[in-house]
C-alpha cells in the first residue's frame, strides 16, 4: 500500500467514526504531547523551546506507531513567543523549572487576577479592547499599561511575539502535509473553542475570583459570558477545517461539577455554550468536546445538541455511562486512564482496552485514545500495547462505509439538516463586530476621501485589521 493509499484508508476510518459509524476497524488517535519528546530521545525543553524539534517527533511517531490521526504538535505552546510576549502565567521548561519538566500554567493569586471584580463593564462592552487595553499588559512583563511611556521593550514585544506568532501558526500547514506524505497520518483536529465561562475561570478572574463573582454579582458575569459568544465562536469558524471534516478542538476545564454547582451550569454555563456549538453545526463543523475532568453530571444536557454535531471525548468520567447516555447520537473517543498507562503493565492495558472496545464500540463511533493529554510518564511499552492490540482486537467483519464511499459524504456535517438551529441568531450584535479591533466607520473619518472602489479599500483595511483581532484571541486562546 503506498503512502497516499495508507492515508486515504485512514481518513476514511476516521471520518466514519467521527459520524458514529462502523469504518472497516477502530481508529486509533493518540493525543500525544511531551511523550513524543521521550519517544524522540528529546527532552520537555527541546520540543517546547523550538517547535520544528517538536515537529520531528511528532513526525517520529507518526511514522513508527500505526495511528490514523494526530495533533501536528500536541506540546502546542510555544515558548518563544511566550518569552517574547512576556507571559507571566507560564513556567517554561529550563527556566525556573526543571528542563525536564513540560510547561506549566500559573494561576496568579487572587488580588492579582488578571481582570478585576469590577471590570465586568469594560469587558463586557468590548471585548477586544479590554484585552489589549487591560489583559494584555498584566499578563505580559514587557507590554506597557495604557497611559504609561511606550517603552522599546513594549515595542519590541508586540512586533516580536506577532511575528512570532505568524510564523509558528504558518508553519502547521506544512507540517499537516507532511504528516500525510511521509507517514500516511490524517491531522485530528483543526481549530480551537473554550467556552465562555471558562475563559473567565481560566484567563480572566480565576478560579476563586469567578467562584466568588457567582455569589456576588451573577449577573454580570453572564453578561460577560454572552458579550464573549460571538468572538470566541469567531474564533473556532475562522480556525476551522476549511473542508468540514476533522472537528473543532473544545477544551473544556472547569465548568463541570463540582467545580461549579448544578444550578450554576444551567443558568451561565450552558446557556452560553449551546448556541456557540449550534452555530459552528449550521456552518457545518462539528466540535470536539475535550472533556477535562469528570462530566457524567451533564451527559444529559450533552444529548440534546444535534446529532452528530459533536464527538464527546472521555477523560475521567464513566465512558460506559457516556455511552448509554451519548451514543445513540455521538461519537466517543478516550477512556483509557493516563495512570494506567504510565504506570500499569502491558498486559492490564490490554485488559483495559479490550474492556473499553467491548463496553462502547460494537458497533462504531468509538475513537481509541487515552483519557487526557499524553506527557512524558506515558510508558512507551503500554503505548505500543494499547496501539498493537486496538489493530489486532477492534477490526469490524463488515464497515458499514464501502470503501468506494465518496470522502465528502463521509464528512460528519453531510446531510445534516440545520434548518431549525439557532444557534447564534436573534442575539444583539456586539457594539464592534467579531475579527476586527477598530471598525472602519472610525478609521474612515480620519482618512482623506475615498475615490474609486471604496469597497476594496474598506476590505483590505478589515482583512489586516483581522490580524491585529487573530494576535489577541489567540493570546487568550491557545497561549
Amino acid at each position: 500500500m503506498t503512502t497516499d493509499q495508507l492515508y486515504q484508508a485512514r481518513l476514511r476510518r476516521y471520518l466514519t467514526a467521527l459520524r458514529n459509524e462502523q469504518p472497516d476497524q477502530i481508529p486509533i488517535r493518540p493525543f500525544v504531547a511531551e511523550f513524543t519528546a521521550k519517544y524522540a530521545g528529546m527532552t520537555c525543553q527541546q520540543v517546547a523551546h523550538d517547535y520544528n524539534l517538536a515537529f520531528e517527533a511528532a513526525v517520529k511517531c507518526a511514522r513508527e506507531f500505526d495511528w490514523d490521526a494526530i495533533v501536528p504538535n500536541m506540546v502546542y505552546v510555544w515558548t518563544g513567543l511566550a518569552q517574547a510576549a512576556g507571559l507571566r502565567y507560564y513556567g517554561i521548561p529550563g527556566i525556573g523549572i526543571p528542563h525536564t519538566t513540560g510547561f506549566n500554567f500559573i494561576e496568579p493569586p487572587e488580588d492579582q487576577a488578571f481582570m478585576r471584580e469590577d471590570e465586568y463593564d469594560a469587558l463586557i462592552d468590548d471585548p477586544t479592547g479590554f484585552l489589549y487595553n487591560v489583559w494584555l499588559p498584566r499578563i505580559s512583563t514587557e507590554v506597557a499599561r495604557i497611559g504609561e511611556p511606550a517603552t522599546y521593550r513594549n515595542n519590541l514585544a508586540l512586533v516580536k511575539s506577532s511575528m512570532a506568532m505568524m510564523v509558528y501558526f504558518s508553519a502547521f500547514g506544512p507540517q499537516i502535509q507532511r504528516l500525510q506524505n511521509e507517514c500516511g497520518t490524517v491531522s485530528a483536529i483543526a481549530g480551537i473553542f473554550k467556552a465562555p465561562f471558562d475563559i473567565i475561570g481560566d484567563k480572566l478572574r480565576g478560579y476563586i475570583g469567578l467562584t466568588m463573582d457567582m455569589a456576588t454579582q451573577p449577573d454580570k458575569v453572564l453578561k460577560a459570558c454572552e458579550a464573549l459568544m460571538p468572538h470566541l465562536t469567531h474564533v473556532g469558524l475562522t480556525t476551522a477545517d476549511p473542508a468540514k471534516q476533522v472537528p473543532i478542538g473544545f477544551w473544556m476545564h472547569r465548568g463541570c461539577v463540582p467545580f461549579i454547582t448544578p444550578k450554576q451550569f444551567q443558568s451561565h454555563y450552558w446557556p452560553t455554550l449551546r448556541p456557540c456549538i449550534e452555530e459552528f453545526w449550521k456552518h457545518g463543523n462539528q466540535t470536539l468536546f475535550y472533556a477535562e475532568g469528570k462530566w457524567d453530571h451533564h451527559l444529559d444536557d450533552f444529548a440534546t445538541l444535534p446529532e452528530r454535531s459533536i464527538v464527546f471525548h472521555v477523560d475521567q468520567g464513566d465512558i460506559f455511562l457516556a455511552h448509554q447516555k451519548l451514543h445513540h447520537k455521538f461519537a466517543l473517543s478516550g477512556g483509557i486512564p493516563n495512570v494506567l498507562l504510565s504506570y500499569g503493565k502491558p498486559d492490564e492495558v490490554r485488559a483495559h482496552c479490550r474492556k473499553v472496545i467491548d463496553g462502547v464500540a460494537k458497533d462504531g463511533g468509538y475513537i481509541m485514545d487515552a483519557s487526557a493529554i499524553m506527557q512524558d510518564d506515558t510508558s512507551i511499552e503500554n503505548l505500543r500495547a494499547l496501539t498493537d492490540f486496538t489493530r489486532e482486537y477492534g477490526v469490524y467483519s463488515a464497515g458499514s462505509q464501502p470503501a468506494s464511499a465518496d470522502l465528502s459524504q463521509l464528512s460528519p456535517c453531510h446531510g445534516a439538516d440545520v434548518s431549525r438551529l439557532t444557534g447564534l441568531t436573534g442575539r444583539a450584535a456586539p457594539r464592534i463586530k467579531p475579527g476586527i479591533c477598530r471598525p472602519w466607520e472610525e478609521k474612515a473619518k480620519e482618512l482623506p476621501p475615498i475615490t474609486g472602489d471604496q469597497d476594496l479599500v474598506r476590505r483590505v483595511w478589515e482583512n489586516v485589521e483581522a490580524l491585529g483581532n487573530t494576535y489577541i484571541w489567540q493570546l487568550l486562546l491557545s497561549f
